[in-house]
């Protein structure tokens, strides 16, 4: 994990980062604020595929998340990077095909750092890895993407606590 005066890093990742990421980061980054933590975590968000790059966010994401009060503008899509494995302490795949993808090009070390979105919602936590998925809502209409926001929604406070006790950790002296 990264020092103390750099913040804990996390990234949010889709297909083509145009419509879960971009929601599962403003949405968590929108947490981590209420909860006090914005100093010292920091949220982003990509795809595995570099088919969206350059594109803002969908709009019926950014209605969404409109409509819960947080603002989506400045969003860009873009593909996600290797460098990034080490640069972040956790990379949360929004769908199975995701998390496969991530592990699977993983440098030795990193693995670990991959975890589902939906790991961290209790109602889904004791579930296999391919019952936690979070479909693509593209294909959809509006309601798809309300949808969406409910399963982000329900597992942003365990991914809040697993964050708190990540950093209570690297806050404890050596020799404890």
């Amino acid at each position: 994990m990264n020092s103390m005066a750099s913040p804990y890093r996390i990234i949010t990742v889709c297909t083509g980062n145009i419509c879960r990421s971009p929601m599962a980061e403003f949405m968590l980054a929108d947490a981590l604020r209420a909860a006090g933590l914005a100093d010292r975590v920091a949220v982003d968000s990509a795809g595995t595929t570099g088919w969206e790059a350059g594109r803002p966010i969908d709009p019926r994401a950014a209605r969404v998340l409109d409509g819960h009060g947080l603002r989506t503008s400045g969003h860009t899509a873009r593909q996600f990077e290797a460098s990034w494995y080490t640069e972040r302490e956790l990379i949360l795949a929004l769908d199975v095909d995701h998390y496969g993808h991530l592990r699977e090009h993983a440098p030795a070390g990193t693995e670990d750092k991959v975890r589902m979105m939906r790991e961290f919602d209790p109602a889904v936590a004791h579930l296999d890895h391919l019952d936690q998925g979070i479909e693509d809502p593209w294909f959809g209409d509006q309601s798809d993407f309300e949808v969406t926001w409910k399963l982000i929604a329900a597992s942003v406070p365990g991914i809040v606590a697993h964050v708190r006790r990540e950093l209570a950790e690297c806050a404890l002296p050596s020799d404890a």
